[in-house]
């Protein structure tokens, strides 16, 4: 049987937390509200055997393990199936008290009867692009666990405001609707489910529902480092909200990037299905009638092909997929050949306009010069 103590163990004193409430805190029937909406926000799971929740010991991440918990245990109340669920916290290593926040949730875990493994970054860490490189092995660690447990379901406790500042970042980068439609709430990630339930949650609700439920959380200092790019993200967030561009705004951005993203895709793959002539250990498309397609349809054919003969999952440049796009529409006005190479992927367009695709050769390795003996030094 699944359930949660109403009061949370005691953390350990070298771990950074934020307080805990001694009786419901402003905002707690709000968060209560959850619970009633928990059957929906996680109907997706209802076919999974086993769920991997990451869990860090925020606020985001504690409220998703509290309402999978109780979610799981009131299925088994009423006599239906419910996937078994299990906790992963990981410890990258980058600052000090990871580790006793670590063992914290475990604790927190096992009063939620939940089973609990915490991941180890071992190895050196980057000085650069640290929270993208140890975002990387973040989501490493999770597939290799939920691999081995033998979970289909990894689920992370994204947000609204987490979506938000996706879009903002993105739209700051230039990014097409796929990437201003924001994150997926369900993907697949190394062959698993990739599970966010709580992008339609603000973050203050998942803080409101820890609060009345009395149960302590952590608060990440990255959050507030201006070092890295979420944190100035939220900052400008402050900025654009005077003007109108706020968390609403973006929600709205990124559904209607969603739906043109959707019409698009589906674009894309009725014309693919009309101008591909070969696929399976390369591609021939085409061209005279792609060329003829608008410049977005052109890219998306293109891109899906070259990922398949890679065998990559991408994504590619979109800049160097534009500038792509441009030099074979115009070899197909011009009536010429044309070769290219673009994300391991060679391309080369004949005369009678019928472009292949195919994996590119190998490169080799240069030799390396021969070293004397060393009686001839």
């Amino acid at each position: 049987m699944l359930g949660v103590r109403p009061d949370a163990p005691e953390r350990p004193a070298a771990a950074r937390a934020r307080p805990r409430s001694d009786g419901d805190a402003p905002g707690a029937n709000g968060g209560l509200a959850l619970d009633r909406l928990a059957a929906d926000l996680l109907r997706p799971w209802e076919e999974a055997q086993k769920i991997l929740l990451a869990v860090s010991g925020g606020p985001d991440s504690i409220a998703l393990m509290l309402l999978a918990s109780r979610w799981a245990r009131a299925r088994e109340e009423r006599g239906l199936a419910a996937p078994l669920l299990h906790v992963s916290t990981v410890d990258h290593g980058l600052r000090t008290g990871s580790g006793a926040e670590a063992e914290a949730v475990a604790a927190w875990a096992k009063a939620a009867g939940l089973p609990h493994e915490t991941l180890i970054w071992n190895g050196g860490k980057p000085k650069t692009r640290i929270q993208e490189r140890a975002r990387e092995a973040r989501y490493d660690l999770l597939c290799a666990c939920a691999a081995r447990l033998g979970a289909d379901v990894i689920a992370t406790a994204h947000h609204a405001d987490d979506q938000a500042e996706t879009i903002l970042f993105r739209l700051t980068r230039g990014s097409g609707p796929g990437g201003l439609a924001g994150m997926s709430a369900r993907f697949f990630r190394h062959g698993l489910i990739h599970s966010r339930p709580l992008l339609s949650c603000d973050k203050a609700a998942l803080i409101a529902y820890c609060e009345a439920r009395r149960h302590d959380f952590f608060a990440d200092p990255s959050n507030c480092n201006p070092a890295f790019a979420r944190t100035r993200m939220r900052a400008l967030l402050k900025l654009l909200a005077d003007e109108g561009l706020d968390r609403a705004a973006l929600l709205r951005l990124g559904r209607r990037a969603a739906r043109a993203e959707e019409a698009l895709a589906a674009r894309a793959r009725a014309v693919a299905a009309d101008v591909t002539l070969q696929s399976g250990g390369g591609a021939v498309i085409d061209m005279a009638q792609l060329a003829r397609e608008p410049q977005e349809i052109l890219i998306r054919v293109v891109a899906a092909q070259i990922l398949e003969a890679s065998a990559k999952s991408g994504p590619l440049r979109l800049e160097r997929l534009e500038t792509l796009a441009i030099s074979l529409r115009q070899a197909c006005l011009d009536g010429r050949p044309y070769a290219a190479t673009l994300g391991g992927a060679a391309l080369c367009l004949d005369a009678s306009l019928r472009l292949s695709i195919r994996a590119e050769a190998a490169r080799r390795a240069r030799p390396k010069p021969k070293q004397k003996d060393a009686e001839n030094r």
